[in-house]
């Protein structure tokens, strides 16, 4: 039997005033860009959330139970769920009340915490945890770090909290040979399985759907449904990990990619051999095949699957060293206003934007870009975190 494991990211990041000038320091606290926030909220609500929330509980309901699907939504995604589409979270917590749905643990705010520090990486993990309690009900066992970075030391740290399974990239620098269709154990730890992105039906999905220069285009549920089959007899696992926005945002509804999902179930389990699993329930019965060793990050991201996408040019390094310098003077602080909007920075979008990756990767990076340039988007940036250091100096000026 082979299990076929959804995973969907869901997130939004804060976004900031683009406005927000050298002249704003010290006389406006005001960093958000409120609008932009709203509007792309309610947007993607109406073209994705809403729409796929609705699709995938008529499909729980139509197959009984038999289709079972997971969701990380992070926390800065969830808070603005509840500022501005609150129909939202009421349809995940429709979800969630099927039993067919599995909540994954992350980071609260979708940053880089554990590449800088492991103190902060916990206390947003464990808020994490409580407002998926909170929201859903759901005490999580499964953890992805943000966009699926991972080594060793991660895999580690998450066992130590108690988590029984984490998700990872299914790189090829790190598999070689071997299948991502198995379960694998950590290096260094003895409970925690590995469960790895098949990134070729992945990303066959979530970025090559609606390409018609791809000669496998028009991927039909037939096609996509026989790929996967053909994994049987060679593997005990398909983890198809994608962005939840894939539905409707990234690939319109007019390219047909809300019927590709509505009968890929049934495609699916047409054969008597494959079943939909959530990832903690496939973790919790099959074995590991061998040992996975990542001593170096990996991520999900582009065609080099590590960190650089967030980090490695002046820009990107010298704005999150700036980030995290502030952390013991902001928690020291004890002001939850300036803690939450210090977090907020930590969001890993950030840094994104600054990417200077324009040439392999770069049609995907000025997708989510708000900015016209990389540069933009560190000057904003560093406008906003010097203001948060004038605070923490005293030094507040007028408020705006």
């Amino acid at each position: 039997m082979t299990s076929v494991c959804f995973y969907f990211q869901v997130h939004q990041p804060m976004r900031l005033d683009k406005d927000y000038s050298f002249f704003s320091l010290g006389r406006s606290h005001h960093y958000r860009d409120e609008a932009a926030n709203r509007d792309i909220m309610r947007k993607v609500a109406q073209k994705c959330y809403l729409p796929a929330n609705r699709l995938m509980l008529d499909l729980i309901e139509e197959f009984k139970g038999k289709f079972r699907i997971s969701y990380a939504i992070t926390g800065v995604a969830m808070e603005q769920f509840q500022e501005f589409c609150p129909e939202v979270l009421d349809s995940f917590r429709t979800l969630a009340d099927t039993g067919c749905v599995e909540f994954i643990g992350e980071t609260h705010y979708h940053s880089l915490a554990f590449l800088f520090s492991k103190e902060e990486f916990r206390r947003q993990v464990k808020m994490h945890g409580r407002i998926l309690e909170e929201f859903f009900g759901s005490k999580p066992v499964t953890f992805r770090n943000t966009e699926l970075i991972y080594n060793n030391d991660l895999a580690q740290e998450i066992e130590k909290m108690g988590y029984k399974a984490i998700l990872a990239e299914g790189a090829d620098q790190v598999l070689g040979w071997r299948s991502p269709n198995f379960v694998y154990q950590p290096a260094g730890c003895s409970k925690l399985k590995a469960l790895l992105k098949n990134y070729r039906l992945s990303d066959d999905v979530a970025f090559r759907f609606s390409d018609r220069g791809w000669t496998e285009w028009p991927v039909t549920t037939e096609k996509f449904a026989g790929w996967v089959h053909g994994s049987a007899g060679s593997g005990e696992i398909i983890n198809l990990f994608m962005d939840y926005e894939t539905i409707g945002e990234h690939q319109w509804a007019d390219t047909g990619i809300f019927e590709f999902f509505r009968s890929l179930p049934g495609a699916v389990l047409a054969h008597g051999d494959f079943v939909f699993e959530t990832p903690g329930e496939a973790a919790a019965h099959l074995d590991p095949m061998a040992q996975l060793d990542v001593p170096y990050f990996t991520s999900w991201a582009d065609l080099e699957r590590d960190v650089t996408a967030w980090l490695g040019n002046p820009m990107q390094d010298q704005a999150a060293e700036m980030a995290y310098s502030l952390e013991s003077r902001v928690m020291a602080s004890g002001d939850a206003d300036i803690i939450a909007t210090w977090r907020e920075l930590l969001t890993s979008d950030h840094f994104y934007y600054m990417c200077t990756k324009w040439f392999s990767d770069g049609d995907v990076h000025k997708y989510f870009n708000p900015y016209d340039t990389p540069h933009q988007a560190f000057i904003t940036y560093m406008n906003v975190l010097n203001d948060l250091a004038l605070r923490l100096d005293g030094g507040n000026g007028k408020q705006g």
